[in-house]
């Protein structure tokens, strides 16, 4: 049973799908103007788990994430950068794969773009205009969000706290100062589209609410992003999808908390952002995979180079691990009794993952469990003689946890493990020769091209550095 916190009604809700056994989800996905920062890299590895929890679970995920390629701050960096829109846009898609991937994120169902949805898009906002929630004005149409009589029930703010801080920008003509932009008028040199409206874009938040129609369905399960889209970005998504629609936009929805650059909030003003694709180039992508599961989703979690440090460790610690499982597992040392007292820690450990995982989907405890079957591991490994059957459930609750928190574990070595073995046989064969000189050189070598070897009770062990 699993339970999520659900920002409309403030409480942890038992998840009731709309079609059993199948969850609709849609995750707001980047502006592509900019190689993504570790900001993007938060809602990108939170709900990547949530998604491989649920599959875990039974579900089917239809899981739908976008990417704005119509946008201000595209327009601005391709002219910059002197390349179409278009071009632009590639470019950042393809750049944000290679983070997503080395992220260990599963590939959305589906990444629709704005500019693949035109035509859906200027429908809808002539269906809003034809029921009164929309309007007109000097080449733009805005909402009339005042006609949404629970507008800002999402982020619990009423119409008059939000009107004190409303207010018409210089060339916008508003009925009110709350009402937003659905189409916005072309401007000299930009990227534009024909509609009945006049030649324009869309704005902002009509695209995510016609993506999702046009992928989902009128109705989603759960809706997801980043705390800062709360408010106007999904507020005005329900409005104008729920006028559209007649009904619920989405069941659910959830938002993962804010990052800190050292105790400060990460803010591009502030210069203090870190783009994904410079902390990877120093560290493995599965380190800070690690650093953000290690705090749950709705709390702040701080950037740091100590807390990035302590990532590693722990990760370096988990592999260790493993790595010394697999090195067991193919020796012949075993014993034919089953270790009853591990089989049982480890069953309750991984019953533990599960609670955790169903009450919110809370990794910070799941990896308190995971290091709780390192730590099993490691004495059990440390043992002279093991049970072959008690190592593979041990290996099989290291896949598990491996697979849902989507920490990749098993190195990727770019050296054939035969040729490590022939010459780790190589060297053996010189030291009981007592050819110490070739036993070291073979040491030598190996760690030259990054592998290590460990002489241990039960023969030696390789692992990469």
């Amino acid at each position: 049973m699993i339970k999520l916190y659900n920002t409309l009604t403030k409480q942890k809700e038992i998840l009731k799908t709309i079609e059993e056994d199948k969850v609709k989800m849609y995750v707001c996905g980047p502006t592509v103007y900019n190689y993504i920062h570790i900001g993007n890299a938060r809602p990108i590895i939170v709900f990547d788990v949530v998604r491989k929890y649920l599959e875990h679970s039974g579900y089917e995920v239809d899981f739908i994430s976008n990417f704005t390629d119509v946008d201000d701050k595209i327009i601005k960096a391709s002219n910059e950068e002197g390349i179409s829109t278009h071009e632009l846009a590639n470019k950042y898609i393809e750049a944000f794969y290679k983070d997503y991937d080395a992220l260990g994120c599963k590939r959305a169902t589906k990444n629709p773009r704005v500019s693949e949805y035109m035509n859906e898009i200027i429908n809808f906002i002539q269906n809003l205009i034809d029921e009164d929630y929309a309007y007109k004005s000097h080449g733009d149409v805005y909402f009339r969000t005042r006609k949404k009589e629970d507008y800002g029930k999402l982020s619990k703010q009423s119409i008059d706290d939000l009107i004190c801080g409303a207010r018409i920008e210089v060339g916008e003509h508003k009925e009110d100062p709350l009402d937003f932009a659905l189409w916005k008028k072309a401007k000299p040199g930009e990227v534009k589209w024909d509609s009945p409206f006049g030649e324009g874009r869309p704005g902002w938040h009509i695209e995510c609410s016609v993506m999702a129609k046009e992928t989902l369905g009128e109705t989603v399960d759960i809706h997801a992003g980043g705390q800062d889209l709360t408010f106007p970005h999904h507020e005005n998504e329900i409005a104008q999808s729920e006028c559209h629609n007649h009904k619920t936009f989405s069941n659910y929805w959830m938002h993962n908390a804010f990052i800190n650059i050292d105790n400060v909030k990460m803010s591009k003003s502030l210069g203090n952002f870190r783009l994904v694709k410079d902390i990877i180039a120093e560290v493995n992508p599965m380190v800070l995979r690690l650093f953000m599961l290690s705090v749950h989703y709705r709390t702040p979690i701080n950037y740091t180079l100590e807390n990035i440090e302590l990532a590693k460790t722990n990760f370096e610690k988990i592999k260790t691990a493993y790595q010394n499982l697999q090195f067991r597992l193919n020796n012949k040392m075993m014993e034919e009794k089953l270790d009853n007292e591990v089989i049982s820690n480890i069953t309750n450990e991984l019953e533990k993952f599960e609670e955790y995982m169903q009450d919110d989907f809370n990794t910070a405890n799941a990896l308190s469990s995971w290091y709780e079957v390192v730590r099993i591991t490691n004495s059990y490994t440390a043992k002279s003689s093991v049970n072959k059957e008690t190592l593979e459930l041990l290996n099989a609750a290291f896949e598990t946890y491996s697979s849902i928190l989507g920490i990749n574990i098993k190195e990727n070595y770019d050296l054939d493990n035969t040729y490590i073995e022939n010459l780790i046989a190589e060297r053996e064969t010189a030291r009981k020769n007592r050819d110490f000189s070739l036993a070291d050189k073979i040491r030598d070598d190996l760690k030259g091209q990054g592998i290590i070897l460990e002489d241990t009770k039960q023969g030696v062990r390789w692992k990469k550095i």
